[in-house]
């Protein structure tokens, strides 16, 4: 069973898990590429492996509202194509996750990250509309999600980085990946309860205090996102990805 408690939690734990749980409502309504400074401060909060499990009853919540708010642009054959790669690698992170040292893991997903924001910036600047067609972009970038979001919740990155790739507008980018989100959050649910045993009880009732914190999460990020033009929309979730891949090696 989990060692944490409600109790445990001091004054400043609680005020970075509260913070992390309102960047990770912006990060649902739409506001992507925040989801690894969320996943940083609960971490520095909770510690890495408990703040893992801690978060997923959290993003689980977060996905139904954005589902029940995008959830007529989302666009099914991307989810389709991508989906079978991100379950797999879910499964790989399940059986590596207990005995990856964290400093590796941290590392390699901060580089692949940047290397990928690199890949995409480079896209852009060529001005190409041509996307990625072959089976091995989805699957490898599908692979990686699954495993970042078993061991760490940080597949926001890859999946931005597939539907950026997929030059997918906005709502149809944030409709398309709430879906996307909700699935694979609810198939990690049972691994987090009976494999790593990372969710009880009390691990709830943590949640169940940080909901308020994740429902101003959400509405502050709705009222921007209404705010943000098509262009600069993509443009800024490269550059928030980026940064929270540097974050991730600073943690």
């Amino acid at each position: 069973m989990p060692e944490l408690t409600f109790s445990d939690l001091t004054a400043a734990s609680w005020l970075l898990a509260l913070a992390a749980t309102f960047v990770q409502g912006f990060t649902k309504a739409g506001v992507k590429g925040t989801a690894v400074l969320s996943v940083t401060l609960m971490a520095l909060a909770l510690g890495a492996r408990q703040s893992t499990g801690l978060l997923v009853p959290l993003l689980v919540c977060g996905d139904v509202f954005a589902v029940i708010y995008y959830h007529r642009h989302a666009q099914w054959s991307y989810i389709r194509k991508f989906l079978p790669w991100i379950l797999a690698g879910i499964l790989l992170g399940v059986w590596v996750g207990k005995d990856l040292p964290e400093s590796t893991f941290k590392w390699a997903m901060a580089l692949i990250i940047l290397g990928s924001v690199g890949v995409m910036l480079w896209w852009d600047l060529r001005k190409s509309e041509q996307v990625p067609s072959h089976w091995a972009f989805a699957g490898s970038v599908g692979l990686l999600a699954g495993v970042t979001t078993m061991v760490g919740n940080l597949a926001g990155a890859f999946a931005n980085i597939y539907f950026l790739a997929m030059r997918l507008p906005k709502n149809e980018f944030i409709g398309t990946a709430a879906w996307l989100f909700l699935i694979i959050n609810v198939f990690k649910l049972p691994f987090h309860i009976w494999v790593w045993k990372t969710i009880d009880l009390e691990v709830l009732k943590i949640n169940l205090a940080l909901l308020p914190a994740l429902v101003l999460g959400l509405v502050a990020g709705i009222w921007l996102v209404r705010r943000i033009r098509e262009g600069f929309y993509r443009r800024l979730i490269l550059i928030l990805t980026a940064v929270g891949a540097v974050l991730m090696l600073v943690r």
